[in-house]
């Protein structure tokens, strides 16, 4: 049955949860070209025929079938790997420009490619924003607020903020500071988020 193949692949977006990417499935994708390389053929030839013979009813319905799997089929193949790139899309913002090792091995040559231009095109656009500019990805849901409460959890000296103020962070003090100066050292362990 034309499209079954094609119809597969869908399936198979569908059935992969959410938050993960499921293996590139080659041997599909190759069966639909192929398919469609044959609807294709069969069709020049009808439509060979049909120029050459006048038109015959039953060869211009079956070009027309043909046409429409031919359609269907397309529309299938991007669904899928338009599905795969959002999804590849969504992982670089929740995992960061280096992927795990189960999803990069999920991942077809081309995929791998497209991920890489994505990162340094993201790159060059945080890199042109404001300043020194603007790391995009630090947080996937806007902040509350611009400060946050924060504990030192060690002795690590005087920080130099923005403004020019200092602050000596010793261990178990409590300091109200601006969380674009403190994420850096809440991800280093330095400092932990009191909420």
């Amino acid at each position: 049955m034309f499209g079954e193949k094609a119809l597969d692949l869908i399936r198979e977006v569908h059935r992969t949860r959410e938050g993960s990417l499921g293996p590139y499935n080659e041997d599909g994708v190759r069966q639909v070209l192929e398919e469609m390389q044959v609807l294709y053929e069969a069709n020049q030839q009808d439509v060979a025929q049909l120029v050459q013979n006048d038109s015959d009813q039953t060869s211009l319905t079956a070009v027309q079938i043909r046409h429409d799997s031919l359609q269907r089929n397309k529309r299938c193949l991007l669904a899928y790997l338009y599905n795969r790139l959002q999804k590849i899309r969504a992982l670089r913002w929740e995992f960061g420009s280096v992927l795990p090792t189960d999803v990069r091995g999920n991942m077809s040559p081309k995929e791998i490619e497209w991920f890489t231009k994505y990162n340094r095109a993201l790159a060059n656009y945080m890199r042109s924003l404001g300043n020194g500019g603007l790391d995009l990805t630090q947080d996937l849901h806007p902040p509350q607020n611009v400060h946050i409460e924060v504990r030192c959890v060690e002795d690590k000296g005087e920080l130099e903020l923005d403004d020019g103020s200092k602050i000596l962070l010793k261990k178990n003090s409590l300091h109200y500071l601006p969380r674009s100066q403190c994420e850096h050292l809440i991800r280093q362990g330095v400092l932990k988020h009191v909420t």
